[in-house]
């Protein structure tokens, strides 16, 4: 039975609202990432010879570190890791405290209460509103941004109150500029520093004032800091918990993901205010079983081993100089930033006696269709695109080669600001 068929049939007409109702599957809008993927895909027909240039997943694009590989192989052979891991096991739960310890410089976490493991961030995400969200209560979100958090209050019948993040504010939200009914209904507060995609750090300073607006108005804030760990040029990775007052108004989402090469592991942790973990467990406790055993006391050995990370990001710092001293020599005002391996960057208005943009979307798909350079779109707040230094590349000189032909195949034209 074909798909057309089965949507004449009770099942269509019992979808619930929150994906469509009886109209889910049936929309016609192209998504932006459906959008990427169609233009990837017609370049690489059309012109089946040449590089695609992939600079917008945000996947790393090395293996896992060979120990945390083999602590996995090691663990996954012993018989008494093979059961159901429930709400992780109290080994990762006091690395993830030594871990914030030795790299954040957090005191006095608790792992017996204050610690629970997450396969991954995103479900950590996607259940925290279930602690809290009644229909017609606020999630505050930053925009451009990840929307798991927003999109889930949805689910429950909540709203999302978007905040943007503007160049001139050094891509941090106003507080200041929510309304007071809104702040005030609201429930939570999502953060995510590093930030994806704009790549801007949150400060000390700002983390305190954080805490202070959600005392004003009794917010639980949510900081998703998978990039944390990844900064560069001196600048000390940063934890919102290291901030006096941030255990009391909220909690923070760690993942290996990224800092570790481990996207596919499924690995994080929540770790903050005492009755947030609790409730995020019972929540957990009827989505899932917990991450294999094996997995969580290899990501337990990563934890113990910072350095790791410290290695990652020397790579992505060299690739951001480079990147960011290429696009700059071809009129784009581009700046390294702090942490995380993306570079986000204004989209030109156009190319000299040809082309227009009118989007940040529209620059994106002709550096796809024409240059064979995949971007991020984001027009939520401005018109930029987002360049991930997650390339395929082994090696620096492999790595010189990619960046020279990103400056090769955008020389043969001039962009208008």
């Amino acid at each position: 039975m074909s798909m057309d068929k089965y949507q004449e049939t009770y099942i269509q007409q019992s979808f619930a609202n929150r994906i469509g109702g009886a109209n889910y599957g049936k929309d016609t809008a192209i998504y932006k990432f459906e959008k990427i993927k169609r233009a990837k895909a017609a370049a690489k027909q059309e012109h089946p010879g040449t590089e695609l240039i992939d600079m917008g997943v945000g996947e790393p694009d090395e293996m896992a570190d060979a120990g945390i590989v083999a602590k996995l192989a090691e663990e996954a052979a012993k018989r008494e890791n093979r059961g159901y891991a429930d709400n992780g096991i109290p080994e990762f739960k006091e690395a993830a405290v030594r871990y914030l310890k030795n790299v954040f410089g957090v005191e006095g976490i608790d792992a017996a209460t204050e610690v629970l493991h997450s396969i991954g961030s995103k479900p950590a995400l996607a259940m925290l509103p279930s602690c809290f969200i009644n229909p017609g209560d606020i999630t505050i979100m930053t925009v451009p941004g990840y929307p798991v958090l927003g999109t889930h209050t949805k689910y429950l019948g909540g709203e999302v109150y978007n905040v943007e993040l503007k160049k001139e504010n050094g891509f941090l939200p106003d507080l200041n500029s929510i309304p007071e009914d809104i702040a005030r209904r609201a429930k939570l507060l999502y953060l995510n520093y590093p930030n994806n995609p704009t790549g801007a750090s949150a400060t000390a300073e700002f983390f305190t004032e954080v805490v202070e607006w959600a005392r004003k108005y009794g917010v639980v804030v949510v900081h998703d800091a998978p990039y944390a760990a990844l900064t560069y040029d001196g600048l000390k990775p940063l934890s919102f918990l290291s901030v006096p007052g941030a255990k009391d108004v909220g909690v923070e989402l760690h993942s290996l993901s990224k800092s570790y090469n481990m996207t596919g592991w499924r690995i994080g942790f929540i770790s903050g205010n005492p009755l947030v973990v609790k409730a995020f467990g019972d929540v957990k406790d009827n989505n899932d079983s917990g991450q294999f055993i094996a997995i969580q006391k290899a990501a337990a050995y990563g934890l113990d081993n910072p350095q790791i990370t410290e290695k990652i990001a020397e790579k992505y710092s060299r690739r951001h100089n480079m990147l960011v001293d290429v696009l700059n020599g071809l009129g784009f005002t581009a700046e390294k930033p702090k942490g995380s391996f993306f570079l986000y960057v204004e989209a030109p208005k156009g190319v000299k006696g040809g082309r227009r943009f009118e989007s940040g979307e529209d620059f994106s798909q002709y550096l796809i269709r024409e240059k064979l350079i995949s971007t991020v779109p984001w027009d939520d707040a401005g018109h930029f695109v987002r360049f991930s230094v997650t390339f395929i590349a082994d090696g620096e000189e492999e790595e010189k080669r990619v960046i020279s032909e990103i400056r090769r195949r955008l020389s043969d034209v001039e962009f208008e600001f």
